[in-house]
């Protein structure tokens, strides 16, 4: 046997959990087994005979997928055994009980359904005869909707467990629901309950991360005795902090990591989903292993095992999967300054006037709901924003750019041509009746777009071109919120699940795409805009997998206290990892106000996050960083410059995720292992403790200039002004000596390289370069790479130098070098 996949269907396997009315057939399951080149595997479950088509995720995968052979290296008649590759790679498919063991080299790294908890609720014919009874289940005593779900989808698939009595296994009016009822909200299921779910273990691993987008801790916690991570899209304000509840995206992605090897998890299904993670116990004798549970409430099992063994390939067998992050327009890498909302036209020019009077750089001004007329999107307020191609115009004049809102509720208006033209055109969700859906949000009663028809993405496309948007120009970008979608009057505030795509989709199984949906919609607009010529710039707050490849996200409505500063670190770094990596959070914090040392700290932290843009709401004082007294003015300047001198190196870090998946910030924080920075999150500190990772790293102190060994801690005092940087020894950083007034001055200054070497007396960094904003790098090639590389014990030559003993700088000059040409300096 050699093949592409390996099939088999489930009356071969024995004891796998499946629940259905007519059991006519044994041949109820279909198992697929794929193996990658580059060291994935998929293993996806399906009905082989529904009463109707399951829901597959689309458009998520990026590409086609190359398939190895797999051979049969033994079988049995329980078990065979699979192999590809060199034969590295082995799969032990075990049938009674059903079990998967993959291993690599010898080395067991991940078993699926170790405890015999695969579980699959078949679709059922809601006009059958045979169909079951189940009584609708009501919330009582107050229980919220997401423990509400945890108790009964996560109840039916433990049916499975044998620690269930056997009398439970057979109640079925205690394993499916095909109406459900939260508050006043009635959940018709079309085809019962749906769910599927399956346990793995993952061996020898004690920590593990990812699972956005969730307030809390890097590493994930023990579920076993607390609440699961939840994947649902929600609109959260002001959400919780230190919780497991779902944010506003979702990235179904977990990684494992121990000294030795990195491995991945990725469950591709878009209906919610609950994740159980239980580490091994502290005083677990055996070797440690992972236990990791999903259960989704729809669709089909469709896992792949990430094998790495490294974090770098790791990151690359995702991306070859989702997609690698967008190289983004430079201008975007600057800061941007928001509000919810700026008032009219002569409040923006004023705003744009006062960051040249203090001398800060900025590239992008934001303009929220308010802008337009009555809250129709694509539309201005013609009474405050009346010649909108002018005002625009004047910030291009600057080399800056303007950002819109544009949401996905039509607001319900007859006299509207955009709401009458997606009506007859069949755009809009419908409910489970078959009628147009209507929720409310900000314009009141609302339609919204159904984007995952490529009819409707098409449509909503044309909407951006220059010809249909009046008032629009090229230098007008785009900013998708509340689309998760919020839903001011449905069920936790967002659509119900019953609602009704196009293909008769019910909602409930792609609700985590839809934000998703609009963010590619949006993406296709504002390139078809450029004749494909340009980059598309598009803020997103709801995602799901394969978001990086259509711009970048943010954290959503967080508050102005020194704990939502805090939990920003470890939200982006999740997202980082699991490639949503062009992200970040809203300085200052959306809502409520911040003192000014808190505001300070906040811009620190933002100019070393990849998106920086502050943002506040409208019933929040007006905070542009010139009304705190000069002393704030002056560290938020400082700040800010900072992020401009260093863009170099951001956008060579962007080049290197958009071509090999490597995220621009990791861990705690590195800027892509060259920088470790340490923002201060607590008020009135003076002094913060530094722990220097490596034994055998040097750390140099970019603000002391002073080199320090690794595998330490250090007592470092601190001002207003001051944030600890040290970058690792061994490297090379390129930065600009000056920055202007926004990105495209950059080019007026020179680049400087800042060389620290390691105990070897080496180091080597990169410079990325290109146009910063068309497709040029990518179509005629259009691009400067350069690898700059300083090693010890070269031949000795002579040049003029002046040396900066105090500052650690040493300065050549007379060299007449240009950086678009190779050369070679040895010292």
């Amino acid at each position: 046997f050699c093949s592409d996949i390996f099939q088999i269907s489930c009356k071969n396997i024995k004891n796998v959990t499946v629940k259905e009315t007519v059991c006519a057939s044994q041949d109820r399951l279909c198992l697929q087994i794929r193996a990658t080149q580059s060291g994935t595997v998929r293993v996806s479950l399906d009905e082989l005979q529904p009463v109707k088509p399951r829901y597959h995720v689309s458009d998520v995968l990026h590409s086609l997928l190359f398939l190895c052979r797999l051979r049969v290296n033994w079988k049995r008649e329980d078990c065979v055994c699979l192999t590809w590759g060199l034969g590295q790679y082995k799969l032990l498919v075990s049938f009674s009980p059903f079990k998967l063991e993959i291993s690599c080299d010898g080395e067991e790294i991940v078993t699926l359904n170790p405890e015999n908890k695969l579980y699959f609720e078949t679709l059922q014919d809601p006009t059958s005869k045979h169909r079951h009874c189940f009584p609708s289940l009501e919330t009582t005593d107050g229980l919220e909707r997401n423990e509400l779900r945890l108790r009964t989808v996560v109840q039916r698939a433990f049916l499975c467990d044998k620690s269930f009595p056997s009398q439970c296994k057979d109640d079925e009016n205690r394993c499916g629901l095909w109406k459900e009822t939260f508050r006043q909200f009635e959940d018709i299921k079309a085809n019962g309950p749906s769910s599927v779910g399956m346990d793995l273990s993952l061996h020898g691993f004690k920590h593990t991360y990812g699972l956005p987008e969730h307030a809390d801790t890097l590493v994930l916690k023990d579920t076993s005795v607390t609440e699961a991570y939840r994947l649902y899209n929600l609109d959260v304000f002001g959400y919780d902090i230190n919780s497991r509840l779902g944010l506003y995206g979702s990235v179904p992605f977990l990684l494992a990591h121990k000294l030795e090897r990195t491995a991945g998890v990725f469950w591709l299904n878009a209906s919610e989903t609950l994740v159980d993670d239980e580490p091994p116990g502290k005083k677990s004798k055996i070797s440690p292993q992972t236990d990791v549970r999903w259960i989704s409430e729809s669709g089909t099992i469709d896992c792949f095992i990430l094998l790495g063994p490294t974090a770098a390939q790791v990151f690359s067998q995702y991306a070859q999967l989702t997609g690698y992050q967008a190289l983004p327009p430079l201008f975007s890498l600057g800061y941007h300054q928001c509000r919810w909302n700026y008032e009219d036209e002569a409040d923006v020019k004023a705003v744009d006037a006062g960051f040249d009077l203090h001398g800060i750089p900025y590239d992008v001004i934001w303009l929220d709901i308010e802008h337009t007329n009555g809250k129709r999107y694509f539309t201005w307020d013609s009474q405050l924003f009346p010649n909108p191609a002018e005002l625009q115009h004047h910030l291009q004049k600057k080399n800056r750019k303007l950002v819109v809102i544009s949401d996905p509720h039509i607001k319900i208006d007859p006299d509207w041509p955009l709401y009458c033209e997606a009506k007859e055109g069949g755009h809009f969700v419908k409910n489970r009746e078959g009628v147009v859906y209507e929720g409310t949000c900000w314009p009141g009663e609302s339609c919204y777009l159904d984007f995952s028809s490529s009819k409707t993405r098409s449509w909503y496309a044309r909407q951006f071109s220059l010809s249909k948007y009046e008032g629009s120009t090229e230098s007008l970008f785009v900013w998708n919120d509340m689309n998760e979608p919020s839903v001011f009057n449905g069920p936790e505030q967002t659509m119900p699940k019953d609602a009704v795509h196009h293909g008769g989709w019910e909602h409930r199984e792609l609700h985590n795409l839809y934000g998703f949906y609009q963010h590619m919609a949006t993406f296709e607009g504002l390139l078809t805009r450029s004749g494909g010529t340009e980059r598309p710039f598009i803020l997103s707050r709801s995602f799901f997998a394969g978001s990086q490849r259509l711009g970048a996200i943010w954290t959503g409505d967080n508050v102005a206290t020194w704990e939502y500063l805090k939990i920003s670190i470890p939200m982006l770094l999740s997202l980082s990892l699991t490639g949503i990596q062009f992200c970040g959070a809203d300085v200052g914090g959306f809502v409520q106000d911040p003192d000014p040392e808190l505001l300070v700290r906040w811009y620190q932290a933002g100019a070393l996050q990849p998106f920086f843009r502050g943002h506040s709401a409208k019933m929040t004082k007006r905070r542009e960083p010139w009304l705190f007294g000069d002393d704030v003015t002056s560290a938020i300047r400082s700040a800010v410059q900072d992020r401009y001198r260093l863009l170099p190196y951001w956008y060579t870090l962007f080049h290197q995720a958009h071509t090999s998946a490597l995220p621009p910030i990791r861990y705690c924080i590195f800027i892509c292992g060259a920088l470790l920075v340490c923002p201060v999150t607590d008020p009135g500190v003076t002094e913060v403790k530094v722990l220097l990772p490596g034994s055998d790293e040097l750390w140099y102190d970019t603000n002391m200039a002073a080199v320090h060994n690794g595998a330490r801690t250090l007592d470092l005092p601190v001002t207003l002004n001051t944030v600890p940087v040290f970058q690792r020894g061994g490297t090379v950083v390129p930065r600009r000596a000056g920055c202007g007034s926004s990105t495209a001055d950059l080019q007026q200054h020179p680049i400087t390289l800042t060389v620290a070497l390691d105990s070897k007396g080496n180091a080597d960094g990169f410079l990325y370069l290109d146009d910063g904003h068309s497709f040029s790098y990518r179509d005629q090639m259009q691009f400067c790479l350069r690898r700059f590389t300083m090693r010890a014990g070269a031949p000795k030559t002579t040049v003029t130098f002046e040396f900066d003993a105090k500052r650690g700088v040493l300065t050549l000059t007379g060299l007449d070098l240009e950086i678009r040409k190779d050369w070679e300096i040895v010292i």
